[in-house]
């Protein structure tokens, strides 16, 4: 199982041995990691699983698709790494990706 990274708005650090195939929203719904509210479920509906993906790791994840990309418009402080949590699948390569979770409106 690949293992992801997270560091929460008050820097809390939370490491998780994900299971491939679900999201990186469903992965840190299921492990309460404070921030990611994912009012829409997965749905790319809302902003609110907006994370930022540490530099290290921006190039190795398949590209930010329109709606996405639209729907982060919406999101607070959008930056160069800035993705919907829904929206990044895990897979085996992700292992050891580093995630900051962004201060979410909810």
């Amino acid at each position: 199982m690949p293992t992801i990274h997270f560091q929460t708005a008050t820097d809390d650090a939370v490491s998780i041995d994900a299971k491939t195939g679900l999201t990186l929203m469903e992965v840190a719904v299921d492990h309460d990691v404070a921030g990611i509210v994912a009012e829409c479920g997965g749905a790319c509906a809302c902003a609110t699983c907006h994370v930022y993906v540490d530099p290290a790791w921006q190039d190795k994840l398949p590209a930010v698709s329109d709606m996405e990309d639209a729907m982060l418009d919406s999101a607070m402080d959008r930056q160069a790494g800035s993705r919907l949590s829904c929206q990044i699948e895990i897979t085996p390569e992700l292992d050891g990706l580093v995630i900051r979770v962004a201060e979410n409106e909810s």
